[in-house]
């Protein structure tokens, strides 16, 4: 008669077969598949970004977002610095104030917004959360209001579904930060008159440099209000109460790089090469849906966004939910470093502010094959931290 044993770490083999790219992180994320150094030699090193070589980069970089997003001709588009956060907070400190505001979070990057506003700006603003893993009743706020929020909760995982909640007629702006979700989630334009992103998130582009991009209604505000703050150099956006045109044509505020310029165009390039935004949705629900299966195979893990509806395709944020953890934290990092020291997954921690577990990036950069290749090891780290309790009690 067969000897049962507790299910462990010796009874799950290692796997054999590792991901060829075991980069998750979320933040700088995977380059692209094909990134090679050699595909940057173009870049106009040593070269101004005010010379007619940089200037026609850095349009080019402009546009070709455009094209692939599908933002709308009359929406302006500019090169900022500071990355996503760089964006957002040049466009609450020249927006803002105006009248009153709804400030939206469900995760810390949100949450840091908030701050922002109701700390440093003291604006009248309106506070609505959602705890870790729920999302706030987009419907039930007041739109005659300036919204800010976040579509993509990069630390949480949870996104906005649609944007079926923000009426057409609204009479504020709405400002979204969407790092996480643009080139991997349908943004309906008509419905945002301020969204930013980054280079370094979906596209896997370089850190630093950041995408504001402002309907026609956010650019009459900007020609019609004034804020009551001192507005810093690197913030302004008008002069003598008009746009000032040039930085949405390549003119940047700062001196960008124009080697991560470069790498940006690269990566534009390869997006378009498979299909452009569809062909990169595509590529972060098959990536996040491979997740999401194994969820479904074990009940020691599960997806810490809520309803299935606003799971986000990028950042699969996930708990472990077995009952004989009892510090979270501590086990998720050792689940971490486990998998670290084999070299299958890198950086797949929670977000510090975040609730103990892991989160693993799935934007279009990364290949399906590599996640369904880590997730074993996520299998066998789990066992082994197990019986580790156990071997410890």
């Amino acid at each position: 008669m067969a000897i049962e044993r507790p299910a462990s770490h010796a009874s799950v083999r290692k796997p054999t077969t590792r991901p060829e790219n075991p980069r998750f992180s979320s933040g700088p994320c995977a380059k692209p598949p094909v990134f090679k150094l050699d595909n940057l030699a173009d870049a106009p090193l040593g070269r101004s970004h005010r010379a007619a070589v940089g200037k026609a980069k850095l349009k080019a970089a402009i546009e070709e977002t455009r094209d692939l997003l599908g933002v709308p001709a009359d929406y302006k588009i500019g090169i900022v610095p500071a990355s996503d956060t760089g964006a957002v907070e040049m466009a609450m400190w020249s927006l803002l104030g105006a009248r009153k505001a709804t400030m939206v979070a469900w995760e810390s990057f949100g949450a840091g917004w908030v701050t922002d506003v109701v700390k440093q700006l003291k604006i009248d603003a309106d506070v609505q959360t959602a705890e870790y893993g729920q999302i706030v009743d987009m419907a039930a706020l007041d739109y005659d209001t300036d919204v800010v929020f976040t579509w993509n909760g990069t630390t949480s995982g949870v996104r906005m579904p649609n944007g079926n909640a923000i009426p057409a007629d609204r009479e504020g702006l709405t400002i979204c930060d969407a790092t996480s979700a643009a080139f991997a989630q349908d943004l309906p334009w008509d419905k945002l008159d301020v969204t930013t992103f980054s280079w370094q998130k979906v596209l896997g582009g370089e850190a630093a440099h950041g995408m504001l991009i402002l309907s026609p209604r956010a650019v009459e505000r900007l020609e019609s209000y004034t804020p009551a703050w001192p507005m810093p150099k690197i913030f302004r956006m008008t002069k003598g109460g008009k746009l000032i045109e040039g930085i949405f044509v390549g003119e940047t505020i700062n001196t960008p790089s124009m080697l991560a310029v470069e790498d940006y165009l690269q990566a534009l390039d390869w997006a378009r090469s498979i299909g452009g935004l569809t062909g990169l949705m595509a590529r972060a629900d098959a990536n996040a849906q491979a997740i999401f299966d194994f969820c479904v195979a074990n009940d020691w893990i599960d997806n810490l966004a809520e309803d299935p509806a606003t799971r986000s395709n990028t950042s699969v944020c996930l708990k472990f939910t077995d009952d004989r953890i009892a510090d979270g934290a501590v086990f998720a990092k050792a689940v971490a470093k486990r998998l670290e020291a084999e070299g299958v997954a890198l950086d797949i921690g929670a977000y510090r502010d975040a609730p103990a577990g892991l989160r693993i990036w799935c934007g279009g950069t990364v290949e399906t094959s590599d996640i369904e290749a880590m997730l074993p090891w996520l299998d066998w780290a789990f066992h082994a931290e197990i019986e580790a309790l156990a071997q410890a009690a």
